[in-house]
């Protein structure tokens, strides 16, 4: 009980001294350091900063916007100003998506501890809110911003003001009369009860009281049998392993804010929109959130998430390179991260992209970032996709600092210490670290000691150099100078499983090689033979690895799509992470379950090397029908009177016989809560391939949609049944409360009527 208090005791003290403010420096290189006065809100949500020398000019940022806090020098900046603040003093803030770290330096080493532990503290309150308290939250937030006086109250301007901010537009008669149904005290404002009221009316959701009518026996509650009812029906729960009637105990044990109703085993219908918009109730299946598939299968039956240039965080050409790039990768769940290494100054081995005006940073640097954040999220195994230009000297640096840095993490030997006649699982190799580059011989060789050091004739530069695509010809020179490159025993050793080979042809691969060759194409290779091969490519990719990667005239970092790699069996089917868009949003959504590890099992029909599958003529065939209505979309227009026009597309990616997308008709002037009521119907071949994206867009008749919101899953994940779908911004972020209220069925083609 004493520790206990003494904690609050703490907390208390810690918050109370960010409410006053410390002043701390922002820093953003080892010259840029400036003064900023920090100050957490009375909201503990936000966090206000200003200089001294900007008058009025000031910036805020959400604690939920906070992903992480680093202590000490833990990122490329603080780390350029070590020698000058000591790492006590030193933080930093890492935000969710694509937004740039805050560096921070305490004045003092018990600032800087307040500020961390305090930090951390509204994240963990953040994180552990319930659905209700967050809704609360989200309610109080916009009552502060419209109320323009800060008296507490809001008067009919107010709302008229609020109404337009929170995206919806209503005629100004219909809006008074529930200001005045709100306005209890009588007093023409409104304080926070009557608030909270006026905002229940006017999100009252006329589309799922329709649905609790349907199956409420007295249409004021759902009794337990009801629920039970609705469970079984409509959210088809009987397929779960749980029975049903203790999952409809559970949700109102959990769900139902009114006591009473609980004792009497029953639920309102405010219990029944928590049900709704909570994990249980969303679209994607929570039972494949943990790791949920058999993890104990080669290597080379899964979809890894690989990142493509992963020190990159903006172009190929004048882009910066970061160590920050392998952390966010791996803290995303990526199991596959790039390194391209070059000859540097005093013998140390430097990261970037050659040939061009990127910045540079040291091979060993990148190393210790990738032991250091490899298991925090997937104990699974990362790969180290090695690009070798440098010379034998450097590649013996290059070999130690693995070596010493990653220690026991990295994988030297075989497992058993001999070779296997198939690459080891994702579970045997928990915990490891597995270098993908050139290798002198094979692993046979390497077991027997029959490899000589410094081969020559080995080639050393890696994947883009050993696929030449046609519109990469000037690789082909590149690749044959270094073919007279020679090849370090202690890099070569570093590899086992993952031997980087040219790719010559299928019927080559099928008879010389071994299972832990890996052959790497550009997308526009990689697209030719599935073209040309389809099903040749799927078996191939049964036996081993393969990785494909963005053509090289794609200097913007943009990204091709990856489901046509991922119908083909392609493994590692590698992205530039730092660029949001539907590439990144197919990755995400692929990766999402078995628990965001990184590896997803492929379906059976792409792991038996005698099941012939071939993308382009797929056989089976399901249902797929979704649209109702949308909640509190987020605004794409900074204009205050610019009000959301959404439309909802639904896409189908997968196999080419599977692509389709259709469209819900266009709301006018309502992000708030528009309703469609619009069926979307899908005819799905392969349904084990098949990704469902969610877009929601600000419909324009002269110039292109905006986007607003978009969700991203495997159709094997889908939830059958009425669910909600929380959206997520163009960064892969959530923007709650934002979601779409959608109803799903899936069906067997046969079994649909003949005119559905």
């Amino acid at each position: 009980v004493f520790c206990m208090f003494e904690d609050l005791l703490i907390e208390t003290f810690v918050l109370n001294s960010m409410l006053v403010g410390t002043v701390m420096r922002k820093i953003k290189s080892r010259t840029w350091k400036k003064q900023r006065y920090f100050k957490l809100q009375d909201d503990f949500t936000t966090i206000w900063y200003k200089s001294k020398k900007a008058g009025n000019a000031h910036s805020t940022f959400s604690v939920s916007d906070v992903e992480a806090v680093r202590e000490g020098h833990q990122s490329e900046v603080l780390l350029s100003i070590a020698d000058e603040f000591p790492a006590e003093r030193c933080f930093t803030l890492v935000f969710r998506g694509r937004r740039s770290n805050l560096d921070l330096v305490a004045e003092s080493e018990d600032e800087a501890r307040s500020w961390i532990h305090g930090m951390r503290k509204l994240m963990e309150n953040l994180e552990n809110m319930g659905e209700r308290e967050r809704l609360d939250q989200w309610i109080g937030d916009w009552f502060k911003k419209a109320d323009k006086n800060n008296d507490g109250r809001m008067n009919f301007k107010e709302v008229q003001d609020l109404l337009k901010m929170m995206n919806v537009e209503m005629n100004e008669h219909h809006a008074l009369r529930l200001f005045t149904m709100a306005d209890k005290s009588q007093s023409g404002t409104l304080e926070d009860d009557e608030f909270v009221l006026f905002y229940k009316m006017l999100t009252q959701r006329d589309d799922v009281l329709r649905v609790f009518q349907e199956f409420s026996s007295d249409g004021h509650k759902l009794s337990l049998a009801d629920l039970e009812d609705f469970l079984r029906e409509e959210q088809l729960e009987a397929d779960a392993d749980e029975d049903v009637r203790q999952r409809a105990e559970q949700f109102i044990q959990t769900y139902e804010p009114s006591e009473a109703a609980k004792l009497l085993d029953s639920m309102t219908l405010d219990g029944f929109l928590m049900y709704l918009g909570s994990a249980e109730g969303s679209i994607f299946n929570p039972r494949r959130r943990n790791v949920f598939q058999d993890m104990s299968q080669p290597l080379c039956n899964y979809f890894i998430s690989s990142s493509h240039n992963t020190y990159l965080m903006e172009d190929q050409l004048r882009g910066q390179s970061s160590v920050e790039g392998y952390i966010r990768a791996l803290t995303r769940g990526c199991r596959c991260v790039e390194v391209d290494c070059w000859d540097g100054a005093n013998g140390e081995p430097i990261v970037y992209h050659g040939h061009t005006f990127t910045s540079k940073i040291l091979f060993k640097d990148v190393v210790s970032a990738v032991g250091n954040y490899a298991f925090k999220v997937s104990e699974f195994p990362v790969i180290l996709s090695i690009e070798n230009h440098c010379n034998v000297e450097q590649q013996r640096v290059m070999a130690r600092h693995l070596d010493l840095i990653l220690g026991d993490k990295l994988l030297k030997s075989t497992l058993e210490g001999s070779a296997h006649i198939r690459l080891p699982s994702p579970e045997e190799l928990k915990g490891k670290i597995l270098v993908k580059a050139k290798k002198i011989g094979g692993l046979e060789d390497s077991l027997n000691g029959a490899v000589e050091d410094a081969l020559g004739g080995e080639v050393s530069d890696d994947d883009e150099g050993a696929d030449i695509d046609d519109d990469n010809l000037h690789r082909e020179s590149v690749r044959r100078r270094k073919s007279k490159q020679r090849l370090s025993k202690e890099l070569s050793d570093c590899v086992v499983y993952c031997k980087s080979v040219h790719f010559s042809s299928f019927k080559h691969s099928r008879i010389h090689s071994k299972f832990y060759e890996v052959a790497s194409f550009t997308e526009n290779k990689a697209r030719k033979h599935l073209r040309e091969a389809g099903a040749d490519f799927v078996r191939h990719n049964s036996r081993q690895l393969t990785r494909v990667y963005p053509t090289g005239f794609r200097t913007d970092s943009s990204n091709f799509n990856p489901q046509e790699m991922w119908n083909a069996g392609c493994q590692i089917v590698a992205l530039n992470f730092q660029t949001a868009g539907e590439a990144m949003d197919l990755n995400d959504g692929l990766f999402r379950q078995n628990a965001c590890c990184g590896y997803v099992l492929k379906p059976g029909f792409m792991t038996n090397p005698e099941q012939r599958f071939d993308p382009e003529a797929p056989r089976r065939q399901d249902g797929h029908r979704p649209v109702i209505s949308g909640q509190q979309l987020p605004k794409v227009n900074i204009k205050e009177d610019s009000i959301v026009d959404p439309q909802v597309r639904v896409e189908i990616h997968g196999v080419p016989l599977d692509q389709a997308k259709q469209e819900t008709r266009y709301i006018e002037n309502n992000g708030f809560n528009p309703v469609w009521y619009d069926t979307l119907r899908f005819t799905i071949h392969t349904p084990e391939l098949a990704m469902v994206r969610f877009v929601v867009e600000d419909y324009d008749k002269t110039s292109k949609n905006d986007f607003v919101g978009q969700y991203t899953l495997p159709l094997s994940c889908v939830q059958q049944g009425y669910r909600h779908i929380h959206l997520l911004s163009k960064d892969g972020t959530s923007i709650h409360p934002s979601s779409l209220f959608v109803h799903i069925r899936i069906t067997e083609m046969e079994k649909l009527p003949e005119n559905p």
